[in-house]
């Protein structure tokens, strides 16, 4: 039986550009969403006077921020459904004072994280950056004997952060015929060790924590230095975890590779020297939903909101209490 919350059908408006609404809610998923709720357009169309009408809120990358002056134009709004993972610049003390209730995506977007990290685990199990460059500098020469070739079977991989995607690698990991050892470091988590026992003892290490003050360059000179020669850092989570500078002097010695999906500062100036060292790859944040994989964040805020409609609990509310230790 559905929960009626105003007149009719509760009115939801999105707050994304025309292109990022068309990758995240297409037709099925727009007809789908239009079985519970009466579709009542974009912000980027009908401006305040959409917002006027919303009971509902889809964001999104690209939404303004949920100020107290955006949230004055929105005086029905009851909930607001985000179609992305981080929250944390999105929602403004405004929208706990309203009362307002948060939901993120993040469950759905941590699916393509984990894939991209548990594909780098594996490319770095195997050193495949150093062996590309030697490829390519040297041909056949360059080859690997069987004395230099390492595969990752029993390979010890340190997980920093047991967050929804850092869970999700470790539980790759354990799923894996290689036979990976895993140490976590994660101050709530149970079994974790501190950081210079990780980083003493891992061939690979990948971060998964989030950006916080205590958090920050948790990965400094001195831990840095602590990793066996041939080590690898692999960071999907935020640029601010790792001391840039620090690491760059690791790679550039080539003791360490690294491949880094996000960067401090970010993006990283033109020339800098880890976008040409050749045992370092950088990316362009592209580790989250991309492309089709967009629609499973459309596909899980369908179906979230469906649930408030039917007044079911959440599986993506972010509490205000939680809200500083999520990424």
């Amino acid at each position: 039986m559905w929960v009626r919350v105003s007149d009719g059908e509760p009115v939801v408006v999105t707050a994304l550009d025309a292109e990022t609404a068309a990758s995240v809610l297409p037709g099925d998923l727009r007809e789908r969403l239009g079985e519970f709720t009466e579709w009542g357009g974009s912000t980027e169309r009908e401006g305040s006077a959409g917002l006027a009408r919303a009971d509902l809120l889809i964001t999104g990358w690209g939404s303004p921020a949920l100020t107290g002056e955006f949230l004055a134009a929105a005086p029905r709004l009851r909930a607001v459904f985000h179609a992305a993972g981080s929250v944390k610049w999105l929602v403004t003390p405004a929208v706990w004072e309203r009362g307002i209730v948060v939901s993120s995506a993040a469950e759905a977007n941590a699916g393509p994280v984990s894939d991209y990290a548990f594909a780098l685990i594996t490319l770095a199990a195997k050193r495949a950056l150093a062996t590309v460059a030697a490829y390519a500098t040297h041909g056949r020469d360059g080859w690997p004997d069987s004395r230099e070739r390492r595969g990752g079977d029993g390979l010890t991989v340190g997980v920093i952060g047991a967050s929804r995607i850092g869970r999700r690698v470790m539980d790759r990991l354990r799923a894996s015929d290689a036979g990976y050892r895993i140490l976590l470091h994660d101050p709530y988590a149970a079994g974790s060790v501190d950081l210079e026992t990780l980083c003493g003892n891992s061939a690979i290490i990948t971060l998964h924590a989030p950006e916080l003050p205590e958090t920050r360059h948790l990965l400094n000179a001195e831990r840095l230095a602590l990793i066996p020669d041939g080590g690898t850092v692999i960071n999907t989570a935020r640029g601010s975890l790792i001391d840039t500078d620090a690491l760059t002097r690791e790679c550039a010695s080539g003791r360490l590779d690294a491949f880094l999906d996000v960067t401090e500062p970010e993006p990283l100036e033109r020339g800098h020297q880890l976008l040409s060292l050749p045992n370092v790859m950088v990316t362009p944040h592209i580790a989250g939903a991309q492309g089709g994989e967009v629609r499973r964040l459309g596909a899980w805020v369908v179906e979230e909101i469906e649930r408030w409609v039917r007044g079911l609990p959440l599986s993506g509310r972010v509490e205000r209490s939680e809200l500083h230790r999520l990424a």
